[in-house]
Parts: C-alpha cells; sequence; structure tokens
C-alpha cells in the first residue's frame, strides 16, 4: 500500500484548481490581447484580395444573414460605438459594397443593404476567416481546437458577467 500524503491521498497529490489569485501575474491578459491582434493582423492579409478590411467582414456578414439594417442595429451587433459604423458604412459604400436605403416602413430611418458586390465577397469572405482560422491553431488537434474555443467562451462570460450593465450593477450572464 503506498504511503499516505497530508492530503490525505495515497500516492498521489490532491489537484486543486487554482483561484484568479494563484495565477495573477502569468499575463493572461497580454496573451489573449496579443493572439486577437495577431488573428486580425492575419485576417486583415488574408481579406485584402476580397478588397476588404478587418471589421468591414463583419458588416458585410451581419448583413447578409439579417437583410438590411440600421446602422445603429449594426453597432449594437457588432459591438462598436455608432460613429466608427457610420464611417465604415460610408467605406463599404464608396467601396460599393452597400447601400443606404430610406426604411420602407418608416421613413425616418435609413437601412444599410448589400449591393450585389457585397453579396459577391460573401464566400471570399468566409474563405478568410477559413484560412486564418487554419493558421492560427496550426499543430493544434481537434480536441485542443475544441477546449480552447471552450475556455475562450467560459473566459468571455466571465468578462460579461464582470461589467457593469446600464442600471450600475454587476451584469448576469445571462442578461447579455
Amino acid at each position: 500500500m503506498g504511503k499516505k500524503h497530508k492530503d490525505g491521498k495515497d500516492g498521489k497529490k490532491a489537484k486543486k484548481k487554482k483561484s484568479h489569485e494563484d495565477v495573477s501575474g502569468t499575463g493572461l491578459a497580454t496573451a489573449v490581447v496579443n493572439a486577437a491582434r495577431s488573428m486580425r493582423t492575419v485576417l486583415s492579409r488574408n481579406l485584402l484580395a476580397t478588397g476588404l478590411y478587418a471589421g468591414q467582414d463583419g458588416v458585410i456578414l451581419a448583413l447578409a444573414e439579417e437583410g438590411g439594417l440600421t446602422a445603429g442595429a449594426l453597432a449594437a451587433r457588432l459591438g462598436v460605438k455608432a460613429p466608427t459604423m457610420t464611417r465604415t458604412i460610408g467605406r463599404l459604400e464608396a467601396q460599393g459594397f452597400v447601400e443606404r436605403r430610406p426604411d420602407e416602413t418608416d421613413g425616418r430611418l435609413t437601412v444599410v443593404h448589400l449591393t450585389e458586390a457585397g453579396r459577391a465577397s460573401i464566400d471570399r469572405i468566409t474563405e478568410a476567416g477559413r484560412l486564418s482560422e487554419r493558421q492560427a491553431a496550426d499543430g493544434f488537434s481537434e480536441k485542443d481546437v475544441r477546449h480552447l474555443l471552450k475556455l475562450l467562451r467560459a473566459m468571455d462570460e466571465n468578462l460579461h458577467a464582470a461589467m457593469p450593465d446600464t442600471r450600475g450593477e454587476k451584469a448576469v450572464a445571462e442578461d447579455i
């Protein structure tokens, strides 16, 4: 029979989960931000063939999924401020990917729609995203990727729960 340890287990020390204090100073925030920045840079490079830049692809994909949307609805959906979305829409319009039209039911609203060129870019955008993901996950097993996605989603939920909501209270994950 094995030797008893302080933790009462035979032969193996109990593995405990680390608290957030145990991992402070490990550079988690820096690693996540650097990986996100690198992913965005690679995606931008892979999107060049479409004539788009990172960020613009999200607008086109949202419009492809939803049809026409207002600038405010696009900004909210993509998590950017309204002025940023207005500039992005202006650039996409100048490039011929989107057009603005009055809303059919409320003439006070302007709705953004894909043009034929915008619809034609969807497959190339999707492929650029897939290529970026393959490059980011090079050398990872499918299990590694699934685990990473699970951890990143959990991290995102933790961070959303820590953000104050509009009432000044801590947001609850179900509210987001």
